[in-house]
């Protein structure tokens, strides 16, 4: 039997296989962060293909903390209604939607990747002034960002607790925390980013406190029965910052927090960090922790054929693959890997004539 394509239980809620949507964004939303029926047939086109978890692009739990003006949220009852169509229709055909709640700190209010500027966005082109740990910008080229005070990290920690209640309203069985990729959560960890003197930062108790701060509070908020993810920058790639031994600290006690399974990517704290991209090069980051820390993980970073998936998940490195241009380039590879790899694709009746 396909180790791929059996089940995972993740609290109350079981994917039907072992293959995720990783989130991506989509810089497509409508008018204040709303999702578009372009999300819709996006996130249910993975599902008809077969991922066994639908994971939203990062969905900001302010609207300051959207990536760029066209991004998604979750910080109101409109964006309850607009996301509902989305998720019943991923439920519909058998998969769980789950939705990265986000907050993009001192990578705030930037162009989208495809537009004909680059950096941070005015206020008279609908930007803001984005916040972080301190008033550094990330590039020069971003906006320069105001530094949270304790009753603003506060409020971060309860935004993201809230949008985990609305979560659940609007339809997804799972929610991630994004922690990772040089955004808030992430700026706070890494001590590239993080040199407050307060009680969130300092050595790196002090500055995982608001990713476990934000992890306690979402727990609470969905209460015992649903998945909660984390997505981390397992490590920074670069000298003096967070490094994969951080990273095994972390999950374990993001797992004593109510963290069911950590996503391990890495990077976005510096901007010109020694990445070393290939096949598969993040999943011993995901091996690491799963072995170091007891905890559950997922893999992602070029995950590209279904023996190379297969191996990470019989070999025990991780629980989970995550795939993202993968599944960009072909919303079917669940259903053609399954049936590479010896499992039933399980094709809808409306595609079965195709077979």
């Amino acid at each position: 039997m396909s180790a791929l394509f059996t089940p995972l239980a993740l609290r109350d809620v079981t994917l039907p296989n072992r293959i995720a949507l990783a989130p991506m964004c989509q810089y497509s939303a409508g008018p204040d962060g709303l999702p578009t029926d372009w999300h819709r047939v996006h996130l249910g086109s993975r599902a008809v293909g077969g991922a066994g978890l639908v994971l939203t692009e990062a969905t900001a739990v302010v609207p300051e903390g959207r990536i760029t003006p066209q991004d998604v949220g979750l910080w109101s009852g409109a964006h309850v209604d607009a996301w509902r169509p989305v998720t019943a229709f991923v439920t519909d055909q058998g998969a769980v939607p789950a939705v990265q709640l986000a907050h993009a700190g001192f990578k705030a209010s930037t162009y989208r990747p495809w537009a004909e500027r680059r950096g941070g966005v005015p206020d008279t082109e609908g930007g803001w002034t984005p916040v972080g740990p301190g008033t550094d910008p990330f590039v020069s080229d971003y906006r320069t960002p105001a530094a949270l005070d304790e009753a603003g990290v506060a409020a971060v920690v309860d935004a993201f607790a809230v949008a985990a209640g609305r979560a659940l309203d609007a339809g997804f069985a799972a929610v991630e925390i994004h922690a990772a990729h040089g955004y808030l959560l992430h700026e706070f960890l890494s001590p590239l980013t993080n040199r407050r003197t307060d009680g969130y930062g300092g050595d790196r108790a002090g500055r995982m406190r608001l990713t476990l701060e934000v992890a306690r509070a979402v727990r609470a908020a969905v209460g015992e029965s649903v998945p909660v993810l984390t997505r981390i920058s397992a490590t920074d790639w670069t000298d003096d910052g967070w490094t994969i031994e951080d990273s095994v600290v972390l999950a374990g006690e993001l797992a004593a927090a109510g963290v069911d399974l950590v996503d391990a990517s890495s990077g976005g704290a510096a901007a010109k960090a020694a990445v070393p991209v290939g096949p598969g090069y993040q999943v011993p980051l995901a091996a690491r922790i799963r072995r170091d820390a007891g905890v559950p993980t997922g893999a992602v970073g070029l995950i590209v054929e279904p023996e190379q998936a297969e191996q990470i998940v019989a070999g025990g490195e991780a629980d989970l693959v995550l795939l993202g241009r993968e599944l960009l380039r072909d919303p079917y590879w669940p259903r053609r890997a399954a049936a590479k790899l010896g499992a039933t694709p399980g094709w809808p009746d409306q595609y079965a004539r195709a077979f």
